[in-house]
């Protein structure tokens, strides 16, 4: 898979018998000629239909071509007749979810077609659509799959995954309440996308340039003044909310100017606050926190996580449950495509506002 970060392809071998088992996993690079491609993709432009088209074939080629590296890699591990299927989640390039069902739409490319032709694999695909098409966001829909494998009966549990945005899943240990989950906001997207247009870096590694700066009280205010942070849940987001665009409006808006750096520490401060604000909102200030995505290899960002939640019993990646925070989503992913195989459900109504519990995901023959 590949999220909101564009900062690779995720590919795992996953084993679900008798137990959850990472047989092999590697991230491979995102060529930057089809980063920009998909970034140009992700916000309206001419021509969208043709540029669509030919993305959409090149990313099902270049999903193949990884997955084929990782088998090639590990053959001895993964001989073909091994592998029931790949579960791909695609390349999320319009999520709209809007307040009216009929409006709502998600948006993955990274043709299913061509991922099956050139793997001979059979692969499960296009996974949030049937959700949209029951009246839900589409999203957030690894919660599921967070509740099957970290779910604890002596501990109230927060899954935070920091990709390009956070979301939050609510693992309660009385496994009687309904289980919560929803995206929070920016996750390293506009530290991402900041430091880039600044220092030409693809990431700020550690959060290293952000922990020189100062927060920014009166930009923090305005952008937490974004609808977005008062909506009630269900909820998603994704680029076409949080970008570079509307950073540069907030920081017209306060009419001061800031150093970079400053607004890098700021970009921070929104993805720890907002996060932190779901947090004490739902009454987990008190459980046990667990870190996974990109965001997990932040160690200012995780600083500061801890030090906004004083009463939570831990603060700590997914390692600590045995899951390498790098390989949770795309994990997730293989069980959902375990799911749709098995016959089995795979959303969750009280996450995403769906009318019901569906089977997710379309089957393409090898």
């Amino acid at each position: 898979m590949s999220g909101t970060s564009l900062d690779g392809i995720d590919v795992v071998a996953v084993s679900f018998a008798p137990k959850l088992q990472i047989l092999a996993a590697c991230s491979y690079p995102m060529p930057k000629a089809i980063k920009q491609l998909i970034l140009q993709l992700c916000a309206s432009g001419d021509d969208e239909i043709e540029k669509l088209g030919h993305l959409d074939i090149a990313l099902g080629r270049l999903f193949a071509e990884c997955c084929n590296q990782l088998i090639d890699d590990n053959s001895k591990l993964l001989p073909v007749s091994r592998i029931i299927a790949i579960g791909s989640h695609g390349q999320t390039i319009r999520h709209r979810p809007a307040n009216a069902p009929k409006e709502n739409f998600s948006l993955q490319i990274g043709d299913p077609n061509t991922l099956a032709e050139q793997t001979k694999l059979l692969t499960v695909a296009d996974f949030r659509r049937r959700d949209v098409a029951a009246s839900g966001q589409g999203a957030p829909l690894v919660p599921a799959f967070h509740r099957a494998i970290f779910q604890s009966s002596s501990s109230d549990r927060v899954i935070l995954n920091i990709g390009g945005m956070a979301n939050l899943t609510l693992l309660a240990k009385d496994k009687t309440r309904a289980l919560t989950g929803f995206d929070t906001g920016p996750g390293n997207v506009l530290m991402d996308t900041w430091i880039h247009q600044q220092k030409s870096l693809d990431y700020d590694k550690n959060g290293a340039w952000a922990s020189e700066g100062k927060i920014n009280n009166a930009l923090l205010t305005q952008l937490l003044a974004l609808p977005f942070f008062s909506l009630r849940t269900p909820k998603s987001t994704g680029r076409e909310q949080f970008n570079l665009a509307w950073l540069e409006q907030s920081l017209a808006a306060i009419g001061e100017p800031l150093s970079a750096v400053d607004v890098q520490a700021t970009l921070a401060e929104l993805t720890a606050t907002s996060i932190v604000n779901e947090i004490n909102q739902h009454q987990f200030n008190r459980a046990q926190v667990y870190v996974c995505g990109g965001g997990a290899h932040n160690s200012y960002l995780l600083d500061r996580l801890k030090q906004l939640l004083p009463t939570a019993q831990t603060v700590q990646t997914t390692r600590c449950l045995n899951l390498d925070p790098d390989w949770v989503e795309a994990t997730a992913f293989a069980w959902l495509a375990k799911q749709t195989l098995a016959g089995l459900t795979s959303n969750c109504p009280t996450v995403t506002g769906a009318s019901g519990e569906r089977i997710l995901g379309a089957i393409f023959q090898a």
